[in-house]
């Protein structure tokens, strides 16, 4: 089975995702800001995504894409970015840093799937 990591600070995006997630025959790990996300993978190890929020509280989204860049013990994990930040410099920034993808709220269960599947990752 493959395992998503969803980190958001919003509860109620965190269960969307989950949802949609679940539907795709993923396990889903959740987590509330990016310092959380890093507990998360050195506990349960490195799931097949990361779907991640832009602002959050602790660690941010960025803040969180770029120390895992910077650890090599993460160098195969996908990284898409899920956020309201619409902005196409701040997309740049995501995916200069090492987002591999990049989906703007809101956003359908189709474009989870289709993303995913941009990434070779079936569910």
């Amino acid at each position: 089975m493959k395992q998503a990591l969803v980190i958001d600070d919003s509860r109620a995006m965190r269960m969307i995702l989950k949802k949609h997630l679940l539907g795709l025959g993923f396990e889903v790990w959740e987590a509330g800001h990016g310092l959380q996300a890093l507990e998360v993978l050195q506990t349960k190890g490195v799931p097949d995504i990361c779907l991640v929020d832009w602002n959050m509280p602790e660690m941010n989204g960025l803040e969180f894409l770029k120390a895992v860049r910077a650890n090599g013990a993460y160098a195969g994990l996908r990284i898409m970015m899920v956020t309201s930040e619409t902005e196409i410099d701040r997309m740049l920034l995501a995916l200069e840093a090492g987002a591999d993808e990049y989906v703007m709220k809101p956003f359908t269960q189709e474009t989870i799937q289709d993303k995913l599947a941009l990434l070779g990752i079936a569910a």
